[in-house]
């Protein structure tokens, strides 16, 4: 069972409005709730959304939703946040659409105890809101972090920063990253996308001067977040040892793996005409290469190493997927 508790509050009746929170909410539903296949990954989503007056998030309705995620022993509890976020000498909070000053939120602090005593196996708090940073951190010792098992937190920015909309306020820029990562721009060569890799996502594509996201985990072993379309078909990548017996083997290659050549190559009786077999494997040689586990030696492309009977190797990252598949990991 996963569960997922989604909040986005543009409305607030005493502080600032905001425009694009709600708009964040419904991207990341639209994008957790079906893995890429259309099979579900977070069946039906709670979903609170703060609009206008008729339509508010309560602080007591957040809290009392957080704690129904985190109240059982689901394989994924997933919190997402979208509105304002408030930071003092006692710690952050989470605004919900009734607060008056930001210190009568929800308390970060009450989120991590709800979180932290959960017997859900993955727990995962991701916080598009300013100082958000600051979740998970020790109200007792500075600079400790208190996150139990399994537990990961993935926020907008740290605990000094605010989070910033897009130009156009029409989103979150830590959100847009964030949902563009679920879309396969965070997915491995087996279509997974776990916290790890999202965050890789969003760190890279924030720059030095930008708001800069934290990531704080406490996890023997990434969850998936979601599947997608892998870039290379699974039974392709498990033939990485047939054709590498040996991760640091070279390939050798010829003219009859390569089954284009020009019509003067065709008729040289020196040069060997196309051999199924060859043409068979070295069409998934082609595939590894696209994906940066093989790469020709001394030749600059796969058809030059064919035709001038060259070879071709693991990349570190096809070694890498190389001793991945010869433990049975893939």
């Amino acid at each position: 069972m996963r569960k997922a508790l989604i909040v986005g509050i543009d409305h607030y009746a005493n502080l600032g409005p905001l425009s694009g929170c709600v708009n964040d909410a419904y991207s990341v539903k639209a994008a957790i709730e079906r893995n890429a296949d259309g099979t579900l990954n977070f069946p039906a989503p709670h979903v609170l959304i703060g609009t206008g007056p008729a339509r508010s998030v309560r602080k007591r309705d957040l809290k009392e939703a957080v704690r129904q995620l985190f109240s059982d022993d689901s394989e994924i509890a997933l919190l997402y946040f979208a509105g304002h976020g408030y930071v003092e000498d006692t710690g952050g909070f989470l605004c919900a659409s009734d607060c008056e000053a930001g210190d009568d939120g929800l308390a970060l602090s009450e989120v991590m105890t709800l979180a932290n005593a959960s017997q859900a196996r993955n727990k995962v708090i991701i916080l598009d809101s300013c100082h958000s940073g600051v979740a998970g951190n020790s109200s007792m010792t500075k600079g400790l972090a208190e996150i139990s098992d399994g537990l990961t937190i993935l926020t907008a920015s740290t605990a000094d920063q605010n989070s910033y909309e897009t130009p156009d306020g029409g989103a979150g820029i830590f959100t847009s990253l964030f949902v563009d990562a679920l879309n396969g721009a965070a997915a491995n060569l087996v279509g997974d996308i776990t916290p790890g890799s999202v965050y890789a996502h969003i760190d890279q594509s924030l720059g030095p001067w930008a708001q800069r996201p934290v990531f704080k985990t406490n996890v023997k072993t990434f969850v998936s977040l979601r599947k997608t379309e892998p870039p290379i078909a699974l039974a392709d990548l498990q033939s990485l040892t047939k054709h590498f017996p040996h991760p640091d083997d070279n390939l050798q290659l010829d003219p009859s793996f390569e089954p284009e050549r020009t019509q003067e190559q065709s008729q040289d009786p020196l040069i060997p005409p196309p051999d199924p077999i060859n043409t068979a494997t070295f069409a998934i040689l082609q595939k590894f290469v696209k994906v940066n586990l093989v790469h020709p030696v001394d030749a600059p492309h796969m058809w030059h190493a064919a035709m001038q009977s060259k070879s071709c190797e693991l990349t570190v990252l096809g070694q890498h997927y190389w001793t991945l598949v010869n433990k049975g990991l893939i």
